[in-house]
């Protein structure tokens, strides 16, 4: 065989062993793919997570900062009244007794 010949079958196996790499071995274009979907779904967890975060150290910071939103919970869940407050409470009458028809 020609010494061209030697090159030619080397590099046509060479070329082989790339194409099965980039196919089937360990960086292969289905691992890629595979990666990339598990990159973005990651991505999209951590934005999530993110807002999340965001949000409750909004809450956080107005808990610290606005004694008002602490002020408004307790009376609304607790029924919180102040010292020198007067607490009055109006019920209306209930309909049809004790009200002259027309």
């Amino acid at each position: 065989m020609r010494p061209a010949r030697w090159v030619t079958l080397l590099l046509l196996g060479l070329l082989a062993w790339v194409q099965g790499q980039i196919w089937l071995g360990r960086a292969s274009v289905a691992e890629v793919r595979a990666l990339r979907r598990e990159v973005a779904q990651a991505e999209q967890a951590n934005e999530q997570a993110r807002q999340r975060n965001e949000r409750l150290a909004a809450e956080v910071r107005d808990l610290r900062e606005g004694l008002e939103t602490v002020e408004e919970i307790a009376r609304l869940e607790l029924g919180l009244v102040k010292p020198d407050e007067i607490f009055v409470q109006i019920q209306r009458p209930a309909s049809g007794s004790g009200s002259p028809d027309r």
